[in-house]
């Protein structure tokens, strides 16, 4: 196993996609040392920016201690192994990633597990926007894998989601889904407006509460329970929306009825 910790606070932001399992394999902490990464607009060596680490253990492949919130794409595109990051950490991590496991203990910075295609990211803390989405203006969001969050997550999230399961134990903002066409999203507490905007299929559980379901979803059923991924189910009852109709969309999303009363008044189109 190799450990990292920062020899300083950072200031500006670092790029570190080297910091990967795929990257470091075969590699000598000398070697490791010497990997490139940027701190603002200077190239460095890692080396300058981390004190490195080994000792016998397998896993996790890489271990990091201390807070790395200017620390980005760490884990990019990884396809083996596992990270656990001992604090907050950075933008774009985990992105493009096809495997292996990322552990987070603490907070995790915008676009975490962008363009994601397998693999496991779990998130002991809050996140930021446009977790499990792409760039703007890219229609190319999360394929596959699990995203677990324990907190609260910003705006955006899961957009364009094609499969893979994203799951926020704490409130989500708004534009939850956007443009999903595959996949599911569980949301715990609070969902803000706009969830499911746009989207063509998959599925949203909120079993929490929603400000409103968009005007363009239209109710369809009311359900027991719903299941979210071949390990998880959950107990309602749950209203069951269906849409983007503006899309001839077959999303559904399900609304806990009990913490929604708000929402009775659909029971008469049933």
């Amino acid at each position: 196993m190799i450990t990292l910790a920062p020899l300083r606070k950072f200031d500006v932001p670092v790029q570190a996609a080297c910091i990967n399992p795929d990257v470091f394999k075969g590699k000598d902490t000398s070697e490791i040392a010497n990997l490139p990464a940027t701190e603002g607009n200077k190239p460095l060596k890692l080396c300058s920016l981390f004190e490195i680490k080994e000792d016998g253990l397998e896993t996790p492949t890489i271990t990091i201690n201390g807070d790395v919130s200017k620390v980005k794409r760490i884990g990019q595109g990884m396809k083996t192994g596992e990270i656990v990051i001992n604090g907050n950490v950075g933008m774009h991590t985990g992105e493009k990633m096809t495997g292996g496991k990322i552990t987070i203990n603490g907070k995790a910075g915008n676009w975490t597990g962008s363009e994601m295609k397998n693999g496991t990211i779990e998130i002991h803390g809050d996140a930021g926007d446009y977790v499990a989405s792409p760039y703007r203006g890219s229609s190319t969001g999360m394929k596959g894998g699990l995203i677990t969050v324990d907190g609260q997550v910003g705006s955006d999230v899961g957009c364009y989601l094609h499969g893979g399961v994203l799951k926020i134990m704490g409130g989500a903002g708004k534009f939850l889904g956007y443009h999903m066409s595959d996949g599911a999203i569980l949301v715990g507490k609070q969902s803000e407006t706009r969830a499911g905007a746009c989207m063509t299929g998959g599925k949203i559980v909120i079993t929490g509460t929603i400000e409103e379901v968009m005007p363009t979803f239209t109710i369809d059923s009311i359900k027991a329970k719903v299941k979210i991924d071949d390990t998880q189910s959950v107990n309602g009852p749950f209203y069951v929306f269906l849409g983007d109709l503006a899309e001839h969309g077959t999303g559904k999303i399900y609304v806990n009825k009990a913490n929604n009363p708000q929402m009775k008044f659909y029971e008469k189109y049933l």
